[in-house]
């Protein structure tokens, strides 16, 4: 039998976003550096340089690795399903592409939770992570209160994540009840966002042609050197 070709080889950056997770499942994230990284990964310190400029970037990297899994997985049985259905199975479909990686995110967590650099900076990954998550389920969120919205999610998602590494349960029994009752929680806080958008937009219309309207009056006003200007030709006139 003809032995199957061998797929591509792994990149430097999927070895290094690898090595990174391995060593976090084996060891606190402050009890190894990037040589370590480098070395587990089988890369030199230049290399590793060229793919990440720090062990917060592969982080980083870790979390695009599995957007891209989720995003590129078939969503046409989710279409006739309501969004939050879809949402949720998109989210639940992201914590399988992270189950292998369950004990090393649970120690990154740990460490996350005492470093706020760290959480802040881990923060915005998350926040763009879910953008694609609910664009993933057909939920795109825009408007001027896209960004609180966005950020409510990345906390929900944190919890979720709480109740995920402390659930054994194969069937994710618990997990999955988090995430309902996240998703309930989100509903009612983006209809309250979506009210308060509705209540401040009238006030925000009528601060905007305020602001218009001094900045036309101005626009219309002489300015002191003008005005002067013209005094002191009108003094020269009457003298002559």
């Amino acid at each position: 039998m003809t032995p199957k070709p061998a797929g591509p080889a792994p990149s430097t950056k999927d070895r290094i976003i690898e090595a990174l997770m391995e060593l976090s499942a084996e060891r606190e994230w402050d009890d190894f550096g990037l040589t370590d990284v480098a070395t587990r990964a089988g890369v030199s310190l230049s290399e590793f340089r060229d793919a990440f400029p720090s062990k917060g970037a592969v982080l980083a990297g870790f979390a695009r690795k599995i957007d891209h899994i989720v995003l590129k997985q078939e969503n046409q049985v989710l279409a006739d399903e309501a969004p939050r259905e879809r949402v949720f199975d998109v989210l639940m479909r992201r914590l399988d592409a992270m189950a292998p990686y369950k004990l090393g995110l649970q120690g990154i967590m740990e460490h996350v939770r005492r470093d706020p650099l760290t959480a802040a900076a881990l923060n915005g990954v998350v926040v763009n992570s879910m953008r694609f998550m609910l664009a993933a389920a057909g939920v795109d969120v825009d408007g001027k209160m896209a960004g609180f919205k966005l950020q409510g999610m990345a906390l929900s998602w944190g919890r979720v994540l709480d109740a995920w590494f402390a659930d054994e349960d194969p069937g994710q029994a618990r997990t999955m009840a988090a995430l309902d009752r996240e998703l309930t929680k989100g509903e009612t806080w983006v209809a309250r966002l979506d009210d308060l958008d509705r209540l401040v937009s009238p006030l925000r219309i009528m601060g905007r042609a305020m602001m218009d309207a001094r900045r036309r009056s101005r626009d219309r006003r002489p300015d002191a050197a003008t005005r002067a200007s013209d005094i002191d030709g009108v003094d020269a006139e009457t003298a002559l």
